[in-house]
């Protein structure tokens, strides 16, 4: 199950610390490679990335300390990080 970390019970196994990229969409399902092209700066960065896909887009989510170093990784790519207030 994957929530905001106030909303589970203190008694659940839990593991806290992570930070959520969402992609821009909606994502059309017959787009191809969307998904890799964001995973594959990440792991030659050596960054874990534990992935959700939905019918309209794709999440992905890193241990909030190396938050910095994916987003610094997938701007290299080429990829446009906008922050939560809209700026880049």
């Amino acid at each position: 199950m994957v929530c905001a970390e106030e909303c589970v019970p203190a008694d659940v196994e839990r593991e806290n610390g992570w930070a959520c990229l969402a992609v821009r969409g909606p994502l059309d399902f017959g787009q191809i490679g969307i998904l890799s092209s964001l995973l594959d700066p990440l792991a030659k960065s050596d960054i874990s990335v534990f992935t959700l896909s939905t019918f309209t887009t794709d999440y992905l989510f890193v241990k909030a300390e190396m938050l910095d170093r994916a987003t610094t990784a997938l701007s290299r790519a080429g990829h446009h990080i906008l922050l939560p207030d809209g700026s880049e």
